[in-house]
């Protein structure tokens, strides 16, 4: 694989690049979008992004901070906006400002503290509600939401003078559609899950799988804070997701053995929606 372009997927009209390997890299991005979900070691496909949701700070989720900002500077571009939990805003911008005393350059960015619900506007008719997750560090996952209105169900079949009538009159004729469109976890424990409703509705779930089979138990991935397949397995029929994309599968595995690991476990009726996400 490529790393300086990643790996593509999509799905529904949605284009996804990126990669995630457990403990090496994670970053999945939506282009057309200009935004990514972590930012790994902060490669060359992030570097033109403006928006960036950070899990939480592990290196190999949040290293590359430093470097898009760098990269973003000497090309002269606005300053990016990472959006992160509270807790890690001010080790990064004490990292950043170390960086700015190595370099002799002072930087320009946002960081931003995210909590649980926070609606964050994003390109078109889109935005970005988080909803809090468990790793053992302070971590959050972000669904990526389609917004459109349309003529409430009670106004349907009214002529369009009766429509500008009762628009004169100040009654709201359209209502808000919210589709949550794709959920991106990092990295968490299942519990994840019940957190929020609209997370096991997306279209698209972005779940981590760390460990898919007996060679680390349940008990291991949880102490770690994260989530084995077997998990998953036994959860699928409440999974209303159109497709659960597997990620952050531990580099253990092969991605020839762990294509057939989740081949072999997951049930025959639920195969054509639960995939490896194609870039490690």
């Amino acid at each position: 694989m490529d790393l300086s372009n990643g790996a593509n997927y999509s799905y529904a009209g949605l284009n996804l690049k990126g990669f995630s390997l457990s403990g090496i890299r994670t970053a999945i991005s939506v282009p057309d979008l200009s935004l990514t979900f972590d930012v790994a070691q902060g490669y060359p496909f992030l570097l033109n992004l403006k928006q960036f949701f950070l899990s939480h700070g592990h290196l190999d989720h949040a290293a590359g901070v430093p470097y898009i900002i760098s990269q973003k500077a000497m090309n002269h571009q606005p300053p990016p906006q990472f959006y992160m939990p509270q807790s890690l805003v001010e080790p990064l911008d004490h990292i950043m400002k170390i960086w700015q005393q190595i370099e002799g350059h002072e930087y320009k960015y946002d960081f931003i503290p995210v909590k649980a619900d926070l609606e964050i506007p994003v390109k078109g008719n889109y935005f970005v509600k988080v909803f809090p997750t468990k790793h053992r560090i302070d971590s959050f996952g972000y669904t990526l939401f389609e917004f459109h209105k349309k003529l409430s169900p009670k106004y349907q079949g009214l002529s369009q003078d009766e429509l500008m009538k009762l628009k004169k009159e100040g009654h709201p004729l359209n209502e808000s559609i919210r589709t949550p469109v794709l959920s991106f976890t990092g990295d968490t424990q299942i519990e994840f899950l019940h957190s929020r409703p609209w997370v096991k509705h997306s279209k698209i779930l972005l779940l981590e799988a760390t460990y898919l089979d007996d060679r680390k138990p349940i008990e291991h991935a949880r102490t770690w804070g994260h989530t084995h397949l077997h998990e998953i397995l036994s959860r699928l029929e409440e999974i209303e997701s159109e497709k659960i994309v597997l990620i952050h599968t531990s580099s253990r595995y092969t991605w020839e053995e762990a294509q057939k690991l989740v081949y072999q476990q997951v049930p025959a009726k639920h195969r054509h929606r639960v995939e490896l996400f194609p870039g490690r």
